[in-house]
Order: structure tokens, then C-alpha cells, then sequence
């Protein structure tokens, strides 16, 4: 570095008057002084405009997810997706060919509509399926006073119309009367035995204890809500009352849970990740943070473990003797646990690793650009063959994604060698967060059963932060044990296209005489080849 007379002074005595906020005498520091302070204050200026930087992306971050599109998803240029932009218009439409008269024996009825059915404004549709209750109200017709059908009228046809309707609740209180009667011949008195409660002398019917369990859990409706709505019904009984029903119900379930537990673990590739649940009091006014570890097995079963913490101990445990492919998060406890068994190929997120990149996208946007076009090469090929068999993923992969892949780490290897970036830099997070998981990004190249990313299962879990935002907590660690094993089962139901209510009622009904040894038919998958097609239900 040159420097040039009393410019080279002026310039030292600035850079030192504001480092040091006094006046410097230039004419006392030799030529090699010199050029230390001035790298010294450009090296700390340098620092403090990274750390501007660095700060400014993070409330820009905060504002995004205050105000912002939260989605990571990457519209594609010419995509029908794209929103219209302001003073932009649609097509124009095309005019309508000129009416034309028709004779009226031409013309053509309208083909009657199947389960589309007209409102009252005719325009609108209303489907509905067959299990639907309805209720046919009979219009009456003022100007058919006094008249008599077939002599003074004939109904030519009938129109219907279709209006969706609600009821305030629906609570029914099944009333069972027996009858007690003496038989003359054998001189006693007989009566019919009270049909089986599924509680001991528990008012509750089957299809209550299945209700308040798919109005929490599916529909988030905490217990005191369900209460008031009870109350609102003209029926008296105590919050106590609904939570001991919830928790009785789930017991006679664990059996099916664990179950599925033990089918989702033997699966060739699972799925996992961690949770936050507030469960426990750890002081009086302090809740205990828990974590629910959620699985995902290769048959399409989600399970909900519940840890207390989000330690590798709790790994350990959950996974147990697991064997075969785990995909993942970067989280670190996961490496741990793969390092210290064997026969586990850990497999890694890429969708963790493109949100790495999005977050570097406002500091970099030339070098994340390279990154996310990668990254969106990878995912069209998944796209191409979603529903092909896995001989044909396979080729893909090692043809369209491999080459695609080779590219992108040999180019981030190659701008961190040339780089000279702070670590605190989000572009250099994210390419060292790729490069130090490149062997786990790489699996779902060679086996077709692996997902590219951990989506499907953030999907599965996304009802315990819904929860969380409604009935907020678990005040004990058993509810929160038991919270993970009902949501196992009602989120698998959705998977597998079931309907939860129908599927608890059946095996709330059944699992009391079902063999033990034949439990793993009670859960949903299995309970949909076996029992889907005549379910047993409540007297309801």
C-alpha cells in the first residue's frame, strides 16, 4: 500500500482522531506505524459494517415474519401462480358467439344434477355425500287451496332446492328403557341387561368419549370451550367430568399406539424431528419445556414420543434398535446417536439446507442465486416423478439430479476457498452448513426410498403447534404422554384417508375384546384393509 506526502498524513491523523478521539501528530510515527494503523482501523471498520449488515438482515428477518411471505416457495419465471402485478389486466374475454333462436321442440333439457344440487339462488352448488343428515321440508302452495290432485291439478314435476343448515349442538342423551316383566310360569321377575358402557358406571357414551378427543386434538377446541358448548346445550357437568373422559379414552388406546410405534421403527427409512410442548410445572409459576419427537415411518404412520428434553439421551431411547435410513435436520444430537450405533445411514434435509441460503438471500443475492436455481433443478426432478416406481426415481436421480448436485458443491467449495467473508456472514452459514453435511444431502441419490426432504413430516406435526395456540399446554407430563399417543392416531386416519371419529368409535368399542396379540390390526392403516367396510357404532 502507497501512500503520498501530507495526503498520507491528513488521512492517518483523521483515521486516529476517530479511533482514538484525540489529535495525532503524523510527523512522530514511521511509514511502517503508519501503515499498521491504518490496516488496523480499515480491519475495524470493515468489522463494524459487517456487524451493521448482519443486524440490519435481522430485523429485516423479524419484519418479514411479522409482516412478510413466510413461504419458501420459488415460483418459477412464467409461472400461472405469480400474482398480477398493480395496473396489469386480464385477458380479454372472448366475445360471445350471437344468440340464436331455436324452436321449441329443439330444444334440449338440462341434464338433472347428481349430488351438485341447486340453492336457493340456483347459481351456486352445494355437494354433499349420503351420510349427511337431511331434513325435507314440504312448500306449500296457496293457489291449491280448496283443489283436488287429479281432478283439479296434476304435479307435473318437483323442484328442490338445498340450503345448508347448522344446529346450535349436537348432544343427545340416549334414554335405555327396559322393561321388567314376571314370568307366570317361572314365578321371577326378567328384565334385558343394560347394553355395556365403555366406562363402569360412566354415564359416557362411546361416542362422547370419541367426540371430545376429535374436537380437541383435531379441531384444537380446548376442554373449556367443549364445556361452555356443553353448558350452552342445557347440560349439566363439571370440566373434571370431560378431562377424565379424554384421558380414560386415550388409555384403552396405548396398546394400539405402541403398536404403531413398533411399526413405524422397523421401517427402512423414518423420518424425524423435535417439537417444543410446555408440559409439568418446574416451579410454581414456570411450565416445563418438553419436546415431542415425531417419526414418520416409510408406510405413511406418524408417531408422537414425548421427551423431556432435546437431548441425545432422549434419542437414544425413542429410536432404540433402529436400523436403516434416517433422515433429518442439521441438529447435531442426531449425528451423535449415527455415530454411535451402526447399521444407520443418516440421510439430511435439503429443504433445511435451501432455508440456510434464503436467509443469505437479502446480504448475497448473486451468490445465494446460483445456490437456489440448484436447489430448484432438484426439486423439478422430484416433481417429474412423483407416483413412479422406484426404478424410475432412481434413474432420475443419478441422470438429472447427481450432475446437478456435483455442480453445486464443487462451486461452493470453490467461492469459499476465494472468498474471504466473516463466518458471521449468512452466506458463508449456509455454504458451510452444506459443505459439512454433503455425504447426508447425498443419500437420496442412491436410494429411491428416501425422500428428498423432511417435509411430509413437518406436515404431520404442524397439529401440535396448532395446539399449542389453543389450548396452550399439558399440565402434567402424563397428559403431555398422552396428548402424543392420541394425535399418532388421528393424524395417521388423515393420512390414510380415515375418518377419526369413525375410526375411535369402532375400536373404542372393539379393543376391550380384541385378541392382544392382534392389536397391531387396530391401528389406522391396518383397521382401514379390515374393518373400514362395516365399522362398529355407538346407539347413536
Amino acid at each position: 500500500m502507497e501512500f503520498a506526502g501530507e495526503n498520507c498524513e491528513k488521512r492517518v491523523a483523521i483515521l486516529c482522531s476517530v479511533r482514538y478521539k484525540k489529535s495525532v501528530n503524523c510527523t512522530t510515527l514511521s511509514r511502517e506505524e503508519l501503515l499498521t494503523l491504518v490496516e488496523r482501523t480499515s480491519a475495524q471498520l470493515q468489522t463494524k459494517e459487517s456487524r451493521i449488515r448482519e443486524l440490519e438482515a435481522r430485523v429485516k428477518w423479524f419484519e418479514r415474519q411479522l409482516f412478510g411471505r413466510k413461504s419458501e416457495r420459488r415460483l418459477s419465471p412464467g409461472s400461472s401462480d405469480a400474482q398480477l402485478c398493480l395496473g396489469s389486466t386480464l385477458e380479454e374475454e372472448k366475445t360471445p358467439p350471437e344468440a340464436q333462436t331455436v324452436r321449441e321442440y329443439q330444444r334440449r333439457l338440462k341434464p338433472p344434477l347428481p349430488d351438485a344440487l341447486k340453492s336457493g339462488d340456483g347459481e351456486t352448488l352445494l355437494r354433499f355425500s349420503d351420510t349427511v343428515p337431511v331434513k325435507t321440508i314440504e312448500v306449500t302452495n296457496p293457489e291449491l287451496e280448496g283443489l283436488e290432485e287429479g281432478k283439479d291439478y296434476t304435479v307435473v314435476r318437483e323442484e328442490v332446492t338445498h340450503r345448508l343448515g347448522q344446529k346450535p349442538s349436537s348432544y343427545v342423551v340416549l334414554r335405555y328403557v327396559r322393561k321388567v316383566v314376571k314370568l307366570h310360569g317361572e314365578k321371577k321377575l326378567s328384565s334385558p341387561p343394560v347394553p355395556a358402557a365403555l366406562f363402569e358406571r360412566s354415564f359416557s357414551d362411546v361416542s362422547l368419549v370419541a367426540g371430545v378427543l376429535v374436537d380437541k386434538f383435531l379441531y384444537h377446541l380446548p376442554l373449556y370451550r367443549q364445556h361452555q358448548r356443553i353448558s350452552s346445550a342445557g347440560i349439566t357437568i363439571s370440566r373434571q367430568t370431560l378431562t377424565n373422559i379424554g384421558a380414560r379414552g386415550i388409555e384403552l388406546l396405548e396398546p394400539i399406539y405402541y403398536a404403531q410405534l413398533s411399526s413405524v421403527l422397523s421401517s427402512k427409512t423414518l423420518t424425524m424431528d423435535e417439537t417444543p410442548i410446555k408440559a409439568g410445572r418446574e416451579k410454581p409459576e414456570k411450565l416445563h419445556q418438553g419436546y415431542f419427537w415425531p417419526l414418520y415411518g416409510d408406510k405413511d404412520e406418524v408417531c408422537f414420543p414425548y421427551g423431556q428434553t432435546r437431548g441425545l439421551k432422549e434419542a437414544r431411547e425413542i429410536l432404540g434398535a433402529f436400523s436403516g435410513t434416517l433422515l433429518t435436520d442439521g441438529y447435531q444430537v442426531y449425528d451423535r446417536w449415527v455415530e454411535s450405533v451402526k447399521n444407520v445411514i443418516h440421510a439430511q434435509c435439503w429443504a433445511h439446507t435451501r432455508r440456510k441460503f434464503i436467509e443469505a438471500e437479502e446480504l448475497e443475492p448473486e451468490r445465494t442465486k446460483r445456490a437456489l436455481s440448484s436447489i430448484r433443478r432438484l426439486y423439478d426432478a422430484e416433481e417429474r416423478v412423483r407416483g413412479e416406481t422406484e426404478g424410475g426415481v432412481l434413474q432420475e436421480r443419478r441422470t438429472v439430479s447427481l450432475p446437478v448436485v456435483d455442480e453445486l458443491f464443487l462451486s461452493l467449495r470453490h467461492e469459499m476457498a476465494e472468498l474471504t467473508l466473516l463466518p458471521s456472514n449468512p452466506f458463508t452459514k449456509a455454504a458451510s452448513y452444506a459443505l459439512k453435511r454433503e455425504e447426508g444431502l447425498r443419500v437420496y441419490l442412491s436410494d429411491a426410498s428416501v425422500p428428498i426432504d423432511t417435509n411430509h413430516l413437518e406436515r404431520a406435526l404442524r397439529v401440535v403447534p396448532m395446539g399449542r395456540k389453543n389450548w396452550l399446554f399439558c399440565w402434567t407430563e402424563l397428559g403431555a404422554h398422552l396428548v402424543g399417543k392420541v394425535q399418532s392416531l388421528i393424524v395417521t386416519c388423515r393420512l390414510h384417508g380415515v375418518d377419526p371419529y369413525t375410526y375411535l368409535v369402532d375400536v373404542l368399542k372393539r379393543v376391550g375384546s380384541h385378541p392382544a396379540r392382534e392389536v397391531h390390526e387396530l391401528t389406522p392403516r391396518l383397521w382401514k384393509e379390515n374393518f373400514a367396510k362395516n365399522p362398529l357404532t355407538s346407539d347413536l
